[in-house]
């Protein structure tokens, strides 16, 4: 074996067929880092079957913290090469990868089906027998895949196999007996056949710290009933499930409950009726059903009710890709309402931020009265990332704003004020009856057609998000502030882009970037802020319309320089390639100024 230095950081990709269990030995793989003091991220994807199909995951390991599922790997499993090429830009290979595969599908090491790249090393191994052997079972497939993980890249042998037993622990003691066997042949295996190259890595100065593993649903759920939340309507649909079975699951301890509806239209009307009630409230969908909750959304505006709603992105229009990721919601979320409406939009870039986000979203719902759209993604939503241990002591909670003892004497629900949002009471509270409806309203809440009252209302529910977009703190601004090259990214490519700006800096190039959590009602003094020093840029994003930038051009004059870098879902973007992005600005910059310098005939 040559040497080279140790790895700070390490990409696994795996893929396989259904019933291999590649999900499984991703997340024991990211436990045992995550127990060894690594940071880790683990993302997983499948095709759109109801059941089989093909399935993969990828596990990004360093010693330092981690920005996104990382770039191209540097270890590919794979059980199946029909499987492993169904998921082609989402797990790619290049010259520094080692590949791992199935010996029994009898294609020799230089026949590969990978077109374009030679591969560091490639290594047939009989991952099926050697589980059969073992275990008795090629279920066991993927525990011997983690044995030769652990055997050839220097995961910890005892935490891996502790994840295992952990996960198989109610399936009894024989179950976890066979597949020490498995895990024990695998890295057996590896320790009898080195690697051309050493790619172990480096040990972590942090074993033995605390740190949760959790994915974006889950947290997002536990942002929502920290913050108050205690009714939850909707509908089960990919990705966003798993937020409704974690309310189930927990939001009973807090006194609150879920109402699993019979269509996402009831799901939403359920919700809006409790906050009507005085309940913080909740549902959670996807694109599709985003679609069907617009008439709902639309009355809890003009009732002025608060509602959080959860939109985890996947691939569109109609049934699309349900299983793969994109940002391609964004003009929905925006513009998915009829009349002159506002409703302002956040989006988290990683599960960290999910909880801070999630606990934004009621805030400014209970303060604004009105509905508020959480954008997340299929990777934030269901990837796994170890994290700290969250303090919540840094988190306010903010309630809507009750009517006094004066107020209820003549109670008028929308009465004007100065920042033009409203004492709301609630069923039961003495004096503040009022009629909450989807017809235009006068100041107490009587039907009119008056179009007086009308454009007095328009006011009332746009102007009173005016302070929202001068909140600094919903926006980050990373790099040179006086940059002339710049990216501006939200949701989970922002990741993509934090670590593209940190590659760039190291190469000498002059760039900022800005993550935007308010994606609407748009800043546009942020905005100017951010583009004054700007020649050139890039609005990075997953969609294949370009729909944030087109966004950003109704609202500000960009820079002629600044222009879209977009694509459409299941196409991850690579920080390599950004940087790529990034030195063609460059190039374009300076071909301008050449002859600048140059004598005067």
């Amino acid at each position: 074996m040559s040497d080279q230095s140790p790895a700070h950081n390490l990409v696994f990709g795996m893929a396989g067929s259904g019933g291999d269990g590649i999900v499984s030995a991703g997340d024991s793989l990211l436990q045992a880092a995550a127990a060894e003091g690594y940071h880790g991220v683990m993302t997983k994807s499948f095709g759109s079957q109801i059941r089989g199909g093909e399935s993969s995951c990828r596990v990004r390991i360093s010693t330092d913290p981690i920005l996104n599922p990382g770039g191209n790997l540097d270890v590919a499993v794979a059980l199946n090469w029909e499987d492993f090429l169904k998921f082609g830009a989402e797990l790619p290979v290049s010259g520094t990868t080692v590949v791992i595969y199935e010996a029994a599908t009898l294609i020799p090491p230089d026949r590969i089906p990978l077109v374009g790249v030679v591969p560091r090393q490639v290594i047939p191994v009989p991952i099926a027998q050697m589980a059969k052997d073992t275990a008795g079972t090629e279920r066991a497939k993927n525990t011997v895949v983690l044995g030769l993980i652990a055997g050839w890249f220097g995961i910890g042998a005892v935490a891996v196999m502790k994840g295992i037993r952990k996960k198989l622990a109610k399936k009894g003691e024989e179950l976890v007996e066979a597949n020490q066997r498995a895990f024990d042949a695998g890295r057996a295996f590896a320790m009898a056949n080195p690697l051309k190259v050493n790619m172990n890595i480096v040990p972590s100065e942090t074993k033995g710290a605390v740190k949760l593993i959790t994915d974006g649903n889950d947290m997002c759920a536990a942002a929502a009933i920290f913050a108050g939340c205690r009714f939850f309507g909707g509908y089960p649909i990919t990705p966003s499930t798993e937020i409704m079975q974690f309310f189930t699951d927990h939001v009973w301890k807090y006194g609150g409950s879920v109402l699993q509806a019979e269509d996402e239209i009831a799901g939403i009307g359920a919700a809006v009726g409790a906050s009507f009630a005085g309940v913080k409230a909740m549902t959670a969908t996807s694109g599709p059903g985003l679609s069907l909750k617009t008439e709902m959304m639309g009355l809890a505006t003009i009732a002025e009710l608060p509602l959080v709603i959860v939109d985890v992105q996947r691939g569109g229009p109609s049934t699309g890709l349900p299983t793969k990721n994109e940002q391609a919601d964004l003009f929905a979320a925006v513009f998915s309402a009829h009349g002159d409406v506002i409703r302002p939009v956040l989006a988290p870039t990683c599960v960290a931020d999910t909880f801070r986000i999630t606990v934004e979203a009621f805030n400014i719902a209970e303060f604004y009265q009105t509905p508020v759209i959480i954008l997340s993604d299929q990777e934030i939503s269901q990837r796994k990332e170890t994290l700290d241990p969250i303090d919540t002591r840094q988190f306010e909670v903010i309630d809507r704003l009750e009517p006094s003892a004066i107020d209820l004497k003549d109670y008028k629900r929308f009465a004007p004020t100065e920042n033009f949002i409203s004492p709301i009471s609630h069923p039961g509270m003495l004096g503040g009856t009022y009629l909450a409806s989807g017809i235009e309203h006068t100041e107490s809440g009587a039907p009119t057609n008056s179009g007086t009252v009308h454009a007095r209302m328009n006011e009332k529910r746009t102007r009173k998000f005016e302070p929202l977009k001068d909140r600094k703190d919903l926006f980050e601004v990373l790099g040179n502030p006086d940059a002339p090259l710049a990216m501006v990214a939200w949701g989970s490519v922002a990741g993509v882009c934090r670590e593209a700006l940190q590659m760039a800096q190291e190469e000498g190039l002059n760039v900022k970037l800005m993550v935007p959590y308010l994606l609407y009602p748009v800043a546009e003094g942020a905005y100017r802020d951010f583009f004054a020093s700007v020649r050139k840029g890039l609005i990075i994003e997953q969609t294949h319309l370009a729909q944030f930038h087109k966004l950003l051009r109704m609202h500000l004059d960009l820079p002629s320089g600044v222009r879209p870098l977009a694509r459409s879902g299941a196409n991850p973007f690579l920080p390599g390639e950004i940087v790529a992005a990034l030195h063609n600005l460059l190039s374009e910059l300076q071909r301008r100024h050449e002859g600048k310098l140059q004598p005067q005939e």
